[in-house]
């Protein structure tokens, strides 16, 4: 105790020439203690019976970190999967399984903030088989050009271009297929620097939630709509005849054949059909939205436009009569693995 007390500092002798008592010989080098030491922090060496002041102070730190570290990511919490998309590469899709406000706050719940936000990452598609031409829309899922589409829109198809938002148009190939989910994975040749859509959560949508529709109608690149859900989990029934969507297109002038109740609409779906459980809009959707987004309001997709209802008699006369259906999103994100690894037909 007395060296930390020299440490503290030197100091002149108050008692020096003071009378000492008889029995301490005097150390003319050092000067005797004061009779009452001056006041010291009592908590340096505690004694049995005294608060333990230092430990606490060691835990304060940890504690008051630990809830800044939890601050923290509660404020970063919203922009984790932007935040994966920029961190982790091209190839990583930019997912949320809540959902993410892509928006920004000043534009938050209407629909031209949506269009806005989310254009750029939606692309018009063209397709060229054998048995015609084919035009449908996709969704950008990753910077480097992987691209979420119809089965129906590719399928068969001998070239692909691609047309994004900004007028530039690249050739396209495709990764993969699922005809049972009527889903398909192309990816653009030299492309970088594009902007990925954000897949939300389908499972969290309700009857009654505001959507945006974005696709090519008609060859109409860009096009916007807007609409709710009208109904959930819809069993639609669509061809998986290779060229099926082709030869309609070729035949009536862009029809969207599929099956619902029973019933066939928009021209003949083929012999080989396959059921998917669907989210149903009133979002206008016609020929050319096929492979497009559905887009809550915050920005999200949560579904892949895909077939659609139209009274008329023939697909050439087809037209929205306020009852489209889209692919969910989670049926999408499940199967990006197999689309990857080059799909599953069977």
């Amino acid at each position: 105790m007395t060296e930390s007390f020299r440490r503290d500092g030197e100091y002149e002798n108050p008692y020096q020439g003071a009378q000492q008592h008889a029995s301490s010989p005097v150390n003319p080098e050092w000067p005797p203690p004061p009779v009452q030491p001056p006041a010291q922090p009592t908590a340096v060496l505690p004694g049995p019976g005294a608060p333990a002041h230092a430990p606490k102070k060691r835990t304060r730190g940890p504690l008051a970190l630990l809830a800044a570290v939890a601050i923290v990511a509660a404020a970063i919490g919203g922009g984790t999967a932007y935040g994966i998309q920029e961190l982790t590469g091209n190839d990583t899709v930019a997912s949320s399984s809540t959902s993410t406000n892509v928006v920004p706050s000043s534009a938050k719940g209407t629909v031209s903030g949506v269009a806005k936000a989310v254009s750029p990452s939606i692309v018009e598609i063209n397709a060229t088989s054998n048995a015609g031409e084919s035009t449908g829309s996709g969704v950008i899922i990753t910077g480097d050009g992987e691209i979420i589409t119809n089965n129906h829109v590719v399928s068969g198809a001998s070239t692909i271009k691609v047309s994004t938002s900004d007028g530039k148009t690249y050739t396209a190939k495709v990764v993969g297929t699922d005809a049972k989910k009527d889903l398909a994975l192309i990816k653009l040749e030299n492309a970088s620097g594009l902007t990925p859509a954000t897949l939300g959560n389908s499972d969290g949508v309700q009857v009654g939630d505001e959507v945006v529709a974005i696709g090519s109608p008609e060859g109409l690149t860009g096009t916007v709509t807007s609409g709710i859900v009208s109904a959930l989990n819809r069993d639609v029934t669509v061809s998986t005849d290779e060229d099926q969507g082709q030869q309609q297109q070729q035949q009536g002038g862009g029809g969207w054949p599929f099956e619902f109740g029973g019933q066939q609409f928009n021209g003949d779906t083929g012999s080989s059909t396959t059921t998917y459980k669907a989210l149903q809009t009133d979002a206008s959707l016609n020929p050319g939205n096929s492979g497009g987004a559905l887009i809550d309001m915050n920005g999200n997709i949560i579904g892949i436009n895909s077939a659609m209802y139209s009274s008329a008699a023939s697909s050439a006369d087809a037209g929205n009569q306020g009852l489209g259906f889209a692919i969910p999103i989670n049926t999408v994100k499940s199967d990006l693995a197999t689309l990857r690894a080059g799909g599953s037909n069977s």
